[in-house]
């Protein structure tokens, strides 16, 4: 996230439990501190699983539905009792509720992209031993 005109910038890592928990609403908070303006931040969402790759069970989806029924709609039916879910769309709704609109969604599933980007979910879904790195640099 940046606000090129407060010379603000931000890095959040928002999987779903900190996406849920508040993560982007607590970074544009600390920005505004900073003199950022919601109006005014640029956002993007970095590549990450999207839904056609991120399967959850009905426990999963109804903890987001307790929070709010209208979260229902980040999650397209699956195979048997299981849910799509779409954590991009759900991170760029949290940047939009904290009062942002220039938001740009990475097209990157970093599930299905397995020679480029590593995933978590998928290493412990094929019980690999290693695991992944991330690097991450921003500069205004």
């Amino acid at each position: 996230m940046i606000d090129r005109e407060a010379g603000v910038i931000a890095a959040a890592h928002a999987g779903w439990k900190g996406a849920l928990g508040g993560v982007i609403q607590s970074t544009v908070d600390l920005m505004c501190e900073h003199g950022a303006d919601p109006t005014r931040i640029k956002a993007a969402v970095g590549p990450c699983i999207h839904q056609a790759s991120y399967e959850v069970g009905p426990e999963f989806r109804a903890t987001f539905i307790a929070r709010d029924a209208s979260f229902d709609h980040f999650f397209a039916p699956g195979a048997a009792d299981k849910f799509q879910f779409d954590l991009p769309a759900f991170c760029a709704n949290q940047l939009q509720a904290a009062g942002i609109s220039a938001i740009e969604i990475a097209p990157h599933d970093t599930y299905a992209e397995e020679q480029r980007l590593f995933s978590h979910r998928r290493s412990v879904h094929r019980a690999e031993p290693g695991y992944g790195r991330n690097c991450a640099a921003i500069a205004l």
